[in-house]
């Protein structure tokens, strides 16, 4: 056996293992003579497969040990579960640079609905949100090509490409049944997870200073950004602060954590994750400087996903922020990634999170305290005035038009005017008393 073969060989066995581990755990009620003990025997089942395609196999050109490989590993993981996948050495890399802030592609969020390939969420300042894609906009063809057969990783693929490569997306939009082709430039986005700082504009009317922060996703940076946004703010006299988190389909899970930390006393409980491997918890540190104790909302809809939702959920849990909105999306699972020897990886759902009074994430999504809706047409305007914004400049803010970001500065001024009539300041108190 040659050393390729052998490598291949040391790959599906590893693959493998792992395979029938999780199809162990996850039905028991496989009878014994179907469940070996070991996964030896179907190796030698997939080795022959392996052999006669490769002696047999009309088109030579598709049928290399590596490929055939690969093929194997990305339908077993697909077999799983929606969000694990197999990672070819390039996919790996992608991945990499996509937790780093800096990655190339369209900036578009996608998963299947009704076994169409849906786009979620348009992220800013990339090629998809400046053509105007929209949320919940239907991708039939990617480059003439359908995607009606694709898995969510391969079409997530297909997706991905070189910076500078035109694609061309056929869109159906369902609001208006049109069907229409986007030419798209894939490019290197450069995500900006923490925008928007300021302090709201008031009405005119006396009250309190409400601030606001939208944080687009959790990646390395995002904490230290948002602690420098919320320093800025506070010096302009700050006294609540509304954290939007529409829209953000998550990212790293330690960086929602750090940015639940900014909020919370630490050494305090976050998320905890239980798989088949002991259960782990996730607590705060003081990495980012002091606690802020300034009342908190924070908006959420359907398009906030897991490190959104682990934010969230614990805030809420831990009865440190209002939740305004709709129910987020309920993406609880926790993918672990797995180096392989050759450069490849596998990224397999491990675990699934619960908030710290131990409320699942997974399907259900976190619930707001405060329901509070855009219209299909607001949540148009809402993007388009996003995508006017000067590139790196923050936006005006309004909650003219935006009814979850108004009952959510309602919420943090009632909140602040009952604290104050709770505790009137000193100086009040001594001159009623004098």
């Amino acid at each position: 056996m040659s050393g390729m073969v052998r490598k291949i060989a040391a790959v599906i066995l590893f693959a493998l293992a792992i395979s029938f581990n999780a199809l162990r755990a996850e039905d028991e009620a496989v009878p014994r003579e179907t469940d070996p003990e070991s996964p030896y025997d179907n190796v030698q089942v997939l080795a022959r497969a392996m052999q006669l395609i490769r002696q047999d196999y009309v088109n030579d050109k598709k049928i290399t040990f590596r490929d055939l490989t690969y093929s194997a590993l990305r339908g077993m993981l697909s077999e799983l579960d929606p969000h694990s996948q197999f990672m070819a050495p390039r996919d790996f890399i992608g991945m990499q640079e996509d937790t780093k802030s800096e990655f190339g592609g369209l900036g578009v969020v996608v998963t299947m609905e009704d076994g169409a390939l849906t786009i979620v969420n348009p992220m800013e300042d990339s090629p998809g949100f400046e053509a105007g894609l929209k949320p919940g906009d239907r991708i039939l063809r990617v480059n003439g090509t359908s995607t009606e057969k694709l898995t969510l990783p391969e079409a997530v693929d297909t997706l991905r490409g070189e910076a500078g490569e035109k694609v061309t997306l056929t869109i159906q939009r369902p609001s208006t049944k049109e069907i229409k082709d986007y030419e798209l430039t894939r490019a290197v986005i450069k995500v900006k997870s923490v925008k928007d700082a300021q302090i709201l504009r008031s009405d005119g009317s006396p009250g309190p200073k409400i601030g606001y922060v939208r944080i687009t996703q959790f990646n390395e940076p995002t904490a230290g950004e948002l602690a420098r946004a919320l320093d800025k703010l506070e010096k302009e006299g700050m006294e609540g602060l509304v954290l939007d988190l529409r829209y953000n389909p998550g990212g790293l899970l330690s960086s929602a954590v750090d940015v639940s930390g900014l909020f919370l006393p630490p050494g305090t409980k976050v998320v905890s994750t239980e798989g088949r491997t002991p259960a782990h918890e996730y607590r705060t540190t003081s990495r980012y400087g002091k606690e802020r104790k300034y009342p908190v909302a924070i908006l959420v809809n359907f398009a906030s996903a897991s490190g959104s939702e682990v934010v969230a959920g614990a805030l809420k849990d831990l009865n440190r922020a209002i939740i305004v909105g709709e129910t987020t999306f309920g993406k609880g699972s926790v993918q672990s990634v797995m180096p392989l020897p050759d450069g490849s990886a596998l990224r397999m759902t491990t675990a699934r999170y619960f908030t710290p009074s131990r409320k699942v994430i997974h399907a259900v999504g976190v619930l707001p305290n405060v329901h509070a809706l855009l219209s299909q047409q607001q949540e148009f305007a809402l993007l388009e005035s996003r995508r006017d914004q000067e590139p790196g400049s923050p936006g005006a803010v309004s909650a003219d038009n935006d009814p979850p970001l108004s009952r959510a500065v309602d919420v943090l001024r009632g909140t602040l005017i009952f604290v104050e009539r709770q505790h009137p300041p000193k100086a009040l108190a001594v001159g009623k008393s004098s």
